[in-house]
């Protein structure tokens, strides 16, 4: 957006008007007015980024390393017993290695700042058997499976 605005600022200088910047720009000619009295007032430094919005984070850059460390480490590393990182279970190693309390729910968008995604696991049946699945897939499947006729369309020629 900082990249946008600076554009802007460039066809101010040539004398665009606010219609034909939200035109090149593809953006709303508001917009643009907001920038033009921004600009107006204080120049180009005027229309610099102000910083991602909302509160700044608890955690250090250090702190937050480590947590990552642990995430990757595994739940079972950390002590859980089964091999599934939950929200409630990330905020306790959360406050564990840091000492800072972040509600559960919360810990969903810190995760994803991060880099982390939703993974579900898949569930298989205990009985599932990979060597019998890619033989059938191999061998039988193709024998069941029925292809169209390969005859052109009757519209073409």
């Amino acid at each position: 957006m900082e990249k946008r605005r600076h554009q802007a600022a460039e066809h101010f200088d040539i004398g665009l008007s606010n219609a034909e910047v939200a035109r090149r720009l593809k953006t709303s000619r508001q917009s643009v007015g907001r920038w033009r009295a921004a600009w107006n007032k204080g120049g180009k430094p005027a229309l610099k980024s102000k910083g991602g919005a909302g509160r700044k984070s608890r955690l250090n850059a250090r702190q937050t390393q480590k947590i990552v460390t642990a995430l990757e480490a595994g739940p079972l590393a950390a002590g859980h017993a089964t091999d599934l990182w939950t929200l409630p279970r990330v905020a306790d190693l959360v406050h564990q290695l840091s000492g800072e309390r972040y509600h559960s729910g919360h810990c969903w968008h810190w995760l994803r700042k991060l880099g982390f995604s939703c993974q579900r696991p898949t569930r298989r049946a205990i009985e599932r058997d990979e060597k019998k699945i890619a033989g059938w897939k191999r061998a039988t499947w193709p024998a069941l499976k029925k292809s169209p006729p390969r005859r052109p369309h009757p519209g073409l020629y």
